[in-house]
């Protein structure tokens, strides 16, 4: 019994410690592809994943304050509303570094949680062993 027990605590740990996580980066400007990614973040992060999103190009515009955007079916939120949800659960959620300097914004126009990436950073990250990436 106590070998039994001592192989499933060890296949318990191996799986904890070979836990997933998911980069998804996100650059198209149409909502629904948006939210397409969002979502799949969201049930990653439900599924206990890390989970880690980088907005590029007119997704960057997700995350700025008072962005006006549509309502996407069936929850009726928009994808700044599910990349808040993404930031309360856990998310790391970035704008990628051109963002801000090619838009003329400043990171106090980003809302609270996101933060202007360090290619540096991104580029160890995604090098990471177990790390997924997904592009929308």
């Amino acid at each position: 019994m106590k070998k039994t027990l001592a192989l499933v605590t060890a296949f318990s740990l191996m799986g904890a410690a070979q836990a997933e996580d998911l980069f998804v980066n996100i650059h198209s400007g149409q909502a629904m592809a948006q939210g397409a990614g969002l979502v799949l973040a969201g049930q990653a992060l439900e599924q206990k994943a890390q989970v880690r999103v980088l907005l590029c190009d007119a997704a960057g515009d997700i995350a700025l304050v008072g962005k006006e955007m549509p309502t996407l079916k069936p929850r009726n939120v928009t994808p700044q509303q599910m990349l808040q949800g993404l930031i309360k659960s856990g998310a790391k959620v970035e704008v990628c570094a051109l963002y801000l300097p090619n838009t003329g914004k400043q990171a106090s126009d980003l809302i609270p949680g996101v933060t202007p990436a360090k290619p540096a950073d991104v580029a160890a990250h995604l090098l990471k062993p177990n790390v997924k990436t997904l592009g929308f």
